[in-house]
């Protein structure tokens, strides 16, 4: 415990001195800091995705990096420092946690999401679905909009309704479609469409972000694969028929 103390204590002081001394540091607010933020964060998730300790390590810092300087800008507005954060943060880890600091009974993780949303509302929260930031991709929030429903037992019972569900959902879509309806109708379904099978991925605990940008990486590399083949017969990818492109694609799906 001392070691992590001391290596927390060096970045503070590093952090101070950096504000301090930096041109670049000196200049920032906690709105420039935001974009950055974000992009860390995205690269944070990158890392996880490929199982890549020694980054996820790096990313790791960058993001704590982000927290203590916003934290050190807090300090200077009088509003709060990093004492405050982390004691605002150990207060609510404990008060949501009364199967832990108090004498609450649960039985499984469900029930520990569950207690979670009340205490939320009981803290004052209008909607379960009011923890959901607007800024979200739309994948993650339709995941977290269905994850906090299910916390209060609003939610399919069995995979097969949800997979019913997605059906239903398709036929809806190809209606409109095949009846040429208005762009606005078809955007809808499609959307419907999207929902559902991201509520039938949780049913079958397949967290449906990482699923996609994992299809996007293999459709990358196959790709990627594809330009490098055409480019040693001498051929540009747009100079090649689509049969010709599939020959290295099946190829691709090989490696």
């Amino acid at each position: 415990m001392e070691k992590k103390l001391k290596a927390f204590e060096r970045l503070l002081i590093i952090m101070d001195e950096l504000r301090e001394k930096c041109p670049w540091d000196k200049k920032q607010t906690i709105e420039s800091l935001r974009h950055l933020t974000i992009e860390e964060t995205y690269e944070l998730a990158d890392a996880i995705l490929e199982k890549d300790m020694p980054n996820i390590k790096k990313e790791l810092g960058d993001v704590l990096l982000h927290i203590v300087f916003y934290a050190r800008i807090g300090s200077e507005t009088n509003n709060f420092d990093i004492a405050d954060v982390i004691n605002s943060l150990c207060e609510k880890l404990i008060s949501r946690h009364p199967h832990i600091y108090g004498d609450v009974k649960v039985a499984n993780d469900q029930e520990v999401k569950e207690n979670w949303e009340k205490l939320k509302l009981k803290e004052g929260n209008k909607s379960v679905l009011s923890g959901v930031p607007n800024s979200l991709p739309s994948l993650v929030k339709a995941s977290r909009i269905q994850e906090k429903a299910r916390a209060i037992g609003f939610d399919w019972e069995k995979p097969e309704q949800v997979w019913e569900k997605v059906q239903e959902e398709i036929a809806e879509l190809k209606y409109e479609v095949d009846n040429h309806t208005t762009k606005e109708k078809i955007e809808g379904e499609f959307g419907d469409v999207l929902f559902s099978l991201i509520n039938y991925a949780r049913f079958l605990d397949i967290n449906a972000e990482d699923a996609l940008e994992k299809t996007n990486k293999k459709f990358i590399k196959r790709f990627q694969y594809l330009e490098v083949e055409a480019e040693k017969t001498g051929k540009q990818l747009s100079e090649m028929t689509l049969a010709e492109m599939d020959v290295y694609w099946n190829k691709a799906k090989e490696l």
